[in-house]
């Protein structure tokens, strides 16, 4: 069995639509028929365009919206019929990486107090003094100087502060990573660091890992596989090298002719 299984998840929303004499409800199907596995240790890459549902696809996963049908299984374990409090209990195990840091962040938070909250989660017994030595190689470990610990978010780059991110979504101790877009605001270079060290929490803490992207060149550096995903529905999966050398689905061509490419040398 794989550590994360999608089972033919839909998650279809209403709006009003048609005219003020003649309304109508139409049926948005955001997330549509996906089926999708993962194993544990894999960084799955999943890609499309703004719209496509691969946001609302992993906030489904989180439990953070309900599913309309299917089933998401999380190491054996189908989350999809838990209770609330079970799904509060069950989400130590996987937790997510934002787009924009800043706006996850509690701003009025110290960054000790952000880890030590989010490591009291797991350990809400833990003394003081050891909690501190804790925070201290989180924050070593996602490239934190542990001195500005007391410092506030908005004393940060974006980039430092996509790094407090990532240390949030660790101190519980997941198991599971969901990455929402975490390079997509940041500068190239910046981007290059934040990409090595995801990678390299991947091989440190034996990490499962959704990256969900509209870049393909940024997914085809940190995943093992790919999935392209068109209009609610996976259109494409494969081991990221074959996908790029041989795609097949109309879409992931488009997407793949997208990316920028260096001028030829005079």
């Amino acid at each position: 069995m794989s550590y994360l299984e999608i089972r033919h998840l839909q998650t279809h929303f209403t709006k009003h639509a048609g005219s003020l004499f003649a309304p109508r409800m139409e049926i948005i199907r955001a997330v549509d028929d996906v089926t999708l596995t993962i194993e544990k240790g894999e960084i799955l890459g999943l890609v499309g365009e703004s719209g496509c549902g691969k946001s609302t696809l992993s906030r489904t996963i989180m439990q953070l919206i309900p599913a309309t049908s299917g089933e998401v299984v999380l190491a054996g374990e189908s989350l999809t019929h838990l209770s609330h409090r079970e799904i509060r209990m069950r989400r130590l195990d996987f937790q997510m990486i934002f787009q924009d840091p800043y706006a996850s962040l509690n701003p009025r938070m110290t960054i000790f107090s952000t880890l030590e909250e989010a490591m009291r989660q797991r350990h809400p017994g833990i003394p003081k003094d050891e909690i501190y030595g804790k925070i201290i190689a989180l924050m070593e470990t996602v490239g934190l100087d542990p001195a500005v610990m007391k410092k506030y978010p908005h004393e940060f780059s974006g980039g430092q502060r996509q790094r407090i991110a990532i240390a949030r979504a660790l101190a519980p101790e997941p198991k599971l990573i969901i990455a929402d877009e975490p390079v997509s605001a940041l500068d190239v270079s910046i981007q290059s660091q934040i990409l090595n060290l995801l990678r390299k929490l991947r091989d440190d803490f034996q990490l499962t890992m959704i990256f969900i992207s509209h870049d393909l060149g940024v997914v085809r550096y940190i995943a093992d596989h790919i999935a392209v995903m068109y209009q609610g529905k996976i259109v494409e999966y494969n081991e990221a090298e074959h996908l790029f050398q041989h795609p097949q689905h109309e879409y992931t061509q488009r997407l793949l002719h997208s990316i920028p490419k260096l001028p030829a040398s005079a």
